[in-house]
């Protein structure tokens, strides 16, 4: 039986309240596609479950590359002041889950195959199997940050077997206040555990049903990277999880609930003489029935969209994403207009002679006049440029009109803001609100 797919699309996008203040990060443009259009045109499934809220299903419903979608979407909104966490829509939809599930969430921008996961899941008859993937460096500089000191991350400690493919322990920085102590039941089963730092969850899961049944009756759980992929992690070599005694009403008991297919594998794995690990006679995995596995991508492109400097990244990498032509038929270019390679220009954009544009994109029916310079920026949708503007390193929110003559660089200006002809050079400046001004 096919996994099904549920899709994350609720997040407000916290981390950059900036560029969500009228847009849901869902719907924010990279490359002149919504966000939630990257996960969906993979087409690795015939129908995703997509979890939102009704702005964005409103937005879903009339925005033209999301209808391009051949995968059936099953739209379920939930309420935008709800204090839902991932875990509680995977309980909201449980109803719905009639199979192993495969979650993931609509702001992850990868060229991972899919099957990678999937496959790993399913080799080992896993309770879990996720993806991670090496730190990604953002190196662009963020418009209103420049100059100020970087927030550290807090890093995840991933404990692997010998394979690399084993999820053997996980625990963040900040939880591990009297320092970093392994469990004698884990060392005595995987004697050689690797620890690796430097990587981030790509929140994608692959997760039996019965752990969707599991966390309908355990609600003190909201999410499932802070709380119920530790959980899981920590239970695989739990006593109680791992012995034959189990009772039948137990929390235990409800994760290790057998699919049709179990008495098959386990008579496959009884008459196999492969094993995962070496170094004593045990049955393979030890006997244990609860099992959590991780791909860790170790080339290629993976990060989520989480930030303003990972949206900045994107769109830098948009081109690399799809097959297209960089300059939509539609768009009217003055042959006068030097434009380079590495931009993207969107639908029905008008642009006038004497413009110069590199390393940017500039979004749908978007109007640039004479005597423009725009580098390394992001131009969204139905944005006004007049003549004579100099844009450098800044990123210009839907609706918004630059006046004639401004020169913004390293700045943020806000949906449906207006610049001022002639204004004086502005650096390092966020326009967000009516008359709001924010310099770092």
């Amino acid at each position: 039986m096919e996994l099904q797919a549920v899709l994350m699309a609720a997040g407000g996008g916290s981390r950059m309240t900036d560029l969500t203040y009228n847009t849901p990060k869902p719907m924010l443009p990279v490359g002149n596609k919504p966000v939630i259009w990257y996960p969906l045109k993979k087409e690795w499934v015939l129908k995703v479950i997509v979890i939102t809220t009704k702005e964005v299903q409103k937005m879903m419903s009339t925005d033209p590359k999301i209808k391009e979608v051949r995968m059936k979407l099953d739209v379920v909104c939930i309420q935008e002041d709800g204090d839902m966490g991932t875990a509680d829509t995977l309980r909201h939809i449980q109803q719905k889950i009639k199979t192993d599930i495969l979650v993931l969430s609509c702001d992850l921008i990868t060229d991972v195959a899919l099957h990678e996961v999937v496959d790993l899941f399913r080799a080992h008859n896993a309770t879990m199997a996720m993806l991670m993937s090496k730190t990604h460096e953002f190196t662009e500089t963020v418009p209103g940050q420049k100059g100020k000191k970087k927030t550290a991350e807090q890093r995840d400690f991933v404990g692997v077997d010998h394979s690399g493919k084993r999820l053997l322990f996980m625990a963040n920085e900040a939880d591990l206040e009297d320092g970093l102590s392994i469990r004698k039941s884990i060392m005595r089963k995987h004697p050689r555990m690797h620890i690796k730092t430097g990587l981030e969850d790509a929140h994608l899961y692959c997760l039996k049903k019965a752990v969707v049944d599991f966390l309908t009756e355990n609600k003190s759980i909201s999410s499932i990277r802070g709380e119920l992929v530790p959980y899981l992690v920590r239970k695989q070599f739990s006593k109680t999880t791992n012995s034959s005694k189990i009772k039948d009403d137990t929390d235990d008991q409800k994760l290790l609930i057998s699919s049709r297919d179990e008495a098959l594998l386990q008579l496959a794995q009884e008459r196999s003489c492969w094993n995962d690990h070496r170094g004593d006679m045990s049955e393979a995995y030890h006997g244990g029935k609860l099992r959590c596995y991780v791909h860790i991508m170790d080339q290629g492109l993976c990060f989520r969209v989480n930030s303003l400097a990972a949206y900045i990244e994107a769109n830098r990498l948009a081109p690399k994403l799809f097959e297209e032509p960089a300059v939509h038929p539609s768009a009217v270019i003055s042959e006068r207009c030097q434009m380079g390679s590495d931009s993207i220009i969107g639908e029905k954009c008008q642009i006038a002679d004497k413009t110069s544009i590199k390393r940017a994109t500039i979004g749908n029916y978007t109007s640039i006049k004479e005597k423009v310079k725009i580098a390394n920026s992001i131009i969204m949708h139905h944005v006004t440029i007049e003549e004579g503007c100099n844009i450098q390193g800044s990123v210009i929110c839907s609706n918004a009109v630059i006046g004639r003559g401004a020169d913004l660089k390293y700045c943020l200006v806000g949906n449906g803001q207006r610049i001022d002809a002639e204004c004086k050079t502005r650096t390092n400046e966020v326009i967000v609100g009516t008359d709001q001004l924010m310099e770092i």
